[in-house]
């Protein structure tokens, strides 16, 4: 099946060394949307040629190789930064390894549409099969991100299939030298709410595949854990900077709401 493209949202997919099964997550993805792209982080796995490959029979597909690993939210980045020279408005990133629920880009780029100045995050719905350590680990991080921004309604920090507004998030992230490896998902919309990006969140599925089903994680405990821990002490000094402001605005919406 094959789709209208769209001149303002397009889907951007970071891979590092995913495995076969990105070939499936960019096939899934394309039978949804179009443009897709896909930025390839260093991956030394031959899946760059692959998927240059495909993109060359797919005009809506185009793969981005970056010369070596810098990281998810860099490369993510680095597709932001072409999107928005070719006038693109609005990203749905999603991960390359087959976690993420390709049948609801559709709804989630309508959420968007609908509501151009949010972001459009996904509230992971876990089945039975979930890592059970990971799944009650995020929650501190869940934790911290809602104190960090006043419970300005981030339903999940972690879960990276959203859709952003590009212009606040290159700003972000050009503003600051973080972002750029595993704390890219929970810094990036802790800053945006910062910001005034108002968050959405939808149900989304996610889906851990087993090795012998083709699942790839590099997720590191103590590295990743050590890195989340450092951002969120990072992230307490912007908000206790930033608390005097994040409380009037908090004052202001509910002013707004009162009969």
């Amino acid at each position: 099946m094959d789709v209208n493209a769209s001149a303002s949202h397009l889907v951007l997919i970071p891979s590092y060394n995913p495995g076969a099964q990105v070939y499936e997550t960019v096939r899934a993805a394309r039978a949804q949307w179009a443009p897709v792209w896909v930025v390839v982080d260093g991956s030394t796995d031959d899946t760059a040629a692959g998927l240059q490959d495909m993109a060359a029979n797919d005009a809506h597909l185009k793969v981005l190789v970056l010369p070596q690993n810098g990281g998810k939210g860099a490369a993510v980045l680095h597709g932001l930064d072409l999107a928005a020279r070719q006038g693109f408005t609005h990203a749905l990133t999603m991960d390359a390894d087959g976690q993420h629920p390709a049948d609801l880009i559709p709804a989630f780029m309508a959420a968007s549409q609908r509501a151009s100045e949010a972001m459009i995050l996904g509230k992971p719905v876990f089945d039975a099969d979930a890592p059970a350590l990971r799944v009650q680990g995020r929650k501190i991080s869940n934790g911290w991100a809602n104190l960090e921004t006043l419970w300005a309604g981030i339903g999940d920090s972690l879960y990276g299939f959203r859709v952003y507004p590009i212009d606040p998030l290159r700003q972000v992230m050009r503003s600051q030298r973080w972002m750029r490896r595993f704390d890219f998902d929970p810094e990036a919309v802790v800053r945006l709410c910062w910001r005034g990006v108002h968050p959405i969140n939808l149900p989304a599925p996610v889906k851990y595949l087993r090795a012998d089903e083709g699942g790839v994680s590099h997720f590191n405990y103590l590295r990743d854990n050590t890195l989340l821990t450092w951002m969120h002490l990072r992230l307490m000094l912007g908000f206790l900077l930033r608390l005097p402001l994040l409380l009037l605005r908090r004052l202001n919406i509910h002013r707004s709401t009162l009969p």
